[in-house]
């Protein structure tokens, strides 16, 4: 990569770790530490007074325990950098919820590759797979919760190509998707293909344009849809702790046997590291989604052409002292279903709105130089019009790890 543009790139970094994927929380930034190999392996017990939400069983209690074994890894020559993290756990009820099995999978894995092969070309690529019951907010695709296991994957691939000391291109390819076995109407498949000019306007900020086109396939009774993105951004180091970028522009969606529609998009991610001991991190983003646009009200089943979707989410971390972390964050999620249409069953689909709050709150307690200590609290409420999704939900976490 060209060394003036490779220098104001790298001034926009904060130290931080991109293991198990950052999601909407990512602004490209690359480890800077090496990590050799190291194992960890925790165990956590786990209460939840609303395990099944929606319906006849919502309210439901239920304990479980959950072991779980994962491995880091993060290697650094002068041109390559490789990142990887993986976990797997299996959660056991202890009294087994109705509607759930004894038993579920939550595995996650990321890989992360950045090669310089000269002075002007650069390759990247962010991988995460993920298998689990529960959604995690921060990856930008789930709203609601589901009572099954699904994959989650995505893969983002893209060439920096540095035509002057000021001037850059970026051309990208991204696929991703959701698996559930039972619930096909969530099932999609995206891929898309983007390049954007990127121009270094001073040593802390760098302009963009960009132009993305996505098409995604649905399966049972989700519609295909074609997604083209145009937005103006910049990434911009406000200080040496503080760095940020976003996107704003506009979405124009076509929807197969459905409505096309112009929308305004944007996205934002703020990191700061106000000193050596406190870390926060910000997200925006608002866009129409293409995600779990199929809803069945009152026996009838039907679909939201538009899902527009604002997205907020924070997360801090506190370093009381050597010793003990305290940690917290929000998520919060505002959806308007709009342009709806009936699939099955008379009458019509109204717009609706719905908001979800997730807060958690917790400490880490490191015990020895290998183990740790951690317990937190997660509270949940979805306020929602639609079947099944108006609960409230607490989360209660005791745990301990060990890394070597």
């Amino acid at each position: 990569m060209n060394q003036k543009l490779k220098v104001a790139l790298a001034s926009l970094i904060l130290t931080s770790s991109v293991q198990a994927g950052e999601g909407l929380y990512s602004v490209g930034d690359q480890p800077e530490d090496l990590i050799p190999l190291q194992w960890m392996f925790g165990l956590k017990v786990i209460h939840d007074d609303n395990a099944t939400p929606g319906g006849d069983l919502d309210g439901e209690e239920a304990s479980s325990i959950m072991p779980y074994i994962g491995g880091i890894l993060t290697n650094m020559t002068p041109r390559t950098v490789v990142d990887v993290y993986a976990e797997i756990g299996m959660m056991y009820y202890f009294d087994k919820p109705q509607g759930l099995d004894d038993t579920s999978i939550s595995s996650r894995m990321s890989l992360d590759v950045f090669h310089d092969v000269n002075e002007r070309i650069s390759l990247a690529t962010r991988n995460f797979i993920s298998y689990d019951l529960e959604p995690n907010y921060a990856y930008g695709y789930a709203s609601s919760r589901q009572g099954e296991e699904h994959l989650y994957w995505s893969t983002d691939n893209s060439i920096d190509y540095n035509w002057t000391d000021r001037f850059a291109t970026r051309t990208g390819v991204n696929y991703s998707g959701t698996h559930y076995e039972d619930s096909e109407d969530s099932n999609r498949q995206s891929i898309s293909l983007s390049n954007q000019f990127r121009y270094l306007l001073s040593p802390q900020t760098i302009g963009t344009v960009t132009y993305r086109h996505t098409l995604s396939k649905g399966e049972g009774n989700s519609s295909d849809s074609n997604d083209q993105y145009i937005t103006f951004g910049a990434e911009h180091r406000f200080s040496p702790n503080h760095v940020g970028s976003g996107q704003i522009g506009v979405q124009l969606r076509d929807v197969d046997d459905g409505d096309s529609s112009s929308n305004p998009f944007f996205n934002f991610t703020l990191l700061s590291q106000m000193n050596s001991q406190f870390r926060v991190r910000n997200f925006l983003r608002y866009s129409v989604e293409d995600t779990d646009t199929v809803q069945n009200q009152g026996g009838n089943i039907g679909e939201y052409d538009e899902r527009a979707t604002l997205r907020f989410g924070s997360s801090a971390s506190y370093d009381l002292s050597p010793k003990l972390q305290l940690f917290g964050g929000v998520d919060y999620i505002r959806t308007s279903f709009g342009s709806g249409r009936v699939i099955s069953g008379p009458g019509t689909f109204p717009d609706v709105d719905e908001e979800v709050i997730n807060a958690y709150i917790g400490f880490a307690l490191k015990v020895t130089e290998t183990i740790e200590a951690n317990c937190s609290y997660n509270f949940s409420n979805s306020d929602s019009p639609l079947s099944g999704r108006d609960y409230d939900r607490n989360r209660f976490s005791l745990g301990v790890s060990a890394i070597f």
